[in-house]
């Protein structure tokens, strides 16, 4: 099964659903399972990327209450801030910021966003043309795979002081470390899930915390990568591949759907060794099998 066509879809839509917001880095699962069925080549990895804008359109469904709140919310702080900043009198840089992260965390909660979306989003747009060339292979995922369970095992077994325990304390120091550790992602393997966590964690998210902002700061990154990929990809897709893409967006948006609830409820009760486990027996497994 090596021709782009509904079959395939429907196969990676199900492993990007069940894997995208897993710290097990569903890149790199697409990745495997492509050259199990020998798919490979531009299109097998411009499709790879394409088909995780359903598992993004999962996470909008999931959380649309939280982000209308969150949009309605930093709409109204705006307004308010620019009424009453002409007449603000002067203050220390210190005090205004404290005051304003106080008065309007809606607004510095997208602002953190864009803080941790940047750092991967400027890498990525430097190196994606070689990191596709010459890491997306099942060597590469294989020992990246081991590596960061190796780190969610250290990192689990590391003493760390809490300081965010809700969404709304996520500052924007949080954001730029978080976004700094999402930049391990862009090699295959290696996890945005994983990675975000991760760094959330070292950053002093709590686990449920660092996973939910995990799943909203995979919006603008992953929409961002889709696009770009897509637009670049254009010619490389026939009508009938991008409805193959679509019917494979359709099964990732529903698998997602379903692991971001199970998920989210996992992370409360549980560490994330079990996921730290699997990646290295994986890891070990497609070593012995592709040397």
């Amino acid at each position: 099964m090596n021709e782009w066509g509904p079959m395939l879809a429907v196969i990676l839509g199900i492993v990007e659903g069940l894997t995208e917001f897993l710290p097990v880095s569903s890149t790199g699962h697409l990745i495997l399972v492509g050259h199990a069925l020998g798919f490979t080549g531009d299109v097998a990895a411009n499709a790879e990327i394409s088909i995780q804008l359903g598992a993004i359109l999962a996470v909008i469904v999931f959380e649309r209450e939280k982000i209308g709140r969150l949009l309605s919310g930093a709409w109204q702080e705006q307004k308010a801030l620019r009424a009453t900043s002409v007449n603000q009198p002067p203050a220390a840089w210190s005090h205004r910021v404290k005051s304003s992260m106080r008065n309007h965390p809606n607004v510095w909660f997208l602002l953190g966003l864009g803080i941790a979306f940047l750092p991967a989003a400027i890498l990525g747009l430097l190196a994606h043309g070689w990191i596709k060339s010459h890491l997306f292979t099942p060597l590469t995922v294989a020992l990246t795979s081991i590596l960061g369970g190796i780190i969610i095992l250290i990192v689990e077994a590391t003493k760390r002081t809490t300081h965010a325990k809700s969404l709304d304390q996520v500052s924007a120091v949080h954001a730029f470390w978080i976004g700094l550790a999402q930049c391990a992602s862009l090699i295959p393997g290696m996890s945005r899930s994983g990675s975000t966590i991760i760094g959330g964690l070292l950053a002093g998210l709590d686990r449920k915390v660092a996973t939910e902002y995990s799943f909203f700061l995979a919006l603008p990154t992953i929409i961002a990568a889709t696009v770009y990929e897509t637009w670049k990809a254009r010619g490389a897709f026939t009508d009938q591949d991008y409805m193959a893409l679509g019917l494979g967006m359709l099964i990732s948006f529903l698998v997602a759907w379903a692991v971001i609830a199970v998920f989210l409820t996992y992370v409360q009760r549980h560490t994330l060794r079990v996921f730290a486990y699997y990646r290295i027996i994986l890891g070990v497994v497609v070593m012995l099998v592709v040397r």
